[in-house]
Parts: structure tokens; C-alpha cells; sequence
């Protein structure tokens, strides 16, 4: 069961619950893959609301690895997930908040 003090959500992904979590290490592999100079302008980039599908699968790929599971973003791209691109935005979205809402940056 998810840890919200810790970031932590669970989501259905690929047929089984799931841990996500964006820890340090999941933050700085986006600030690489969306070339964000620190974690307040990937939380800017987050906030605006326009995220690519390349983008739901990174983010989700990255909670994933952050709680453990050994998964790469074309193997999260291959997950069926209930409610479709709306259910990968809902996931990402409430991964995002559980990281940047509560302490904001």
C-alpha cells in the first residue's frame, strides 16, 4: 500500500497494482529526459498541463523505477491501463501532485 507522506501512489498498470514514487534519483532522470535546468522549472513544466503521451510514459516509468521495479518506458508504453490515455493522465497527474503538491517547491 502506497506511503502518501512519501510520495508514494498505487495504480493499476498492465494487468496488477502497482507502487510509483518519485524519488530523487526518478526526479533527476526527468530533469535529463526534459532537458528542466532544476526540479522547479520540471514542476513549471508539470503545472502547465501539456504533457505528450512520451511524456505519461516517462513519468510513469520513472514512479515506477523509483519504487523498485526494474521496468523500461517501452515496456510501460506496452501496460494497458483501465480508462486509456485518460487513465495514464490521471496516473501521472496524481504521481505529480503526491511529489510537488504537498511541499511545494
Amino acid at each position: 500500500m502506497a506511503n502518501r507522506y512519501r510520495g508514494e501512489i498505487d495504480a493499476e498498470l498492465g494487468g496488477r497494482r502497482r507502487t510509483l514514487v518519485l524519488t530523487l534519483g526518478a526526479l533527476a532522470e526527468l530533469e535529463a529526459a526534459f532537458a528542466a535546468p532544476d526540479l522547479v522549472a520540471l514542476a513549471e513544466r508539470f503545472g502547465a498541463g501539456r504533457l505528450k503521451a512520451r511524456d505519461l510514459i516517462r513519468i510513469i516509468g520513472c514512479g515506477l523505477r523509483g519504487a523498485g521495479e526494474a521496468v523500461s518506458d517501452d515496456e510501460v508504453a506496452a501496460m494497458a491501463v483501465e480508462g486509456g490515455a485518460t487513465g495514464y493522465v490521471r496516473i501521472a497527474a496524481a504521481l505529480i501532485a503526491a511529489t510537488f503538491d504537498d511541499g511545494g517547491l
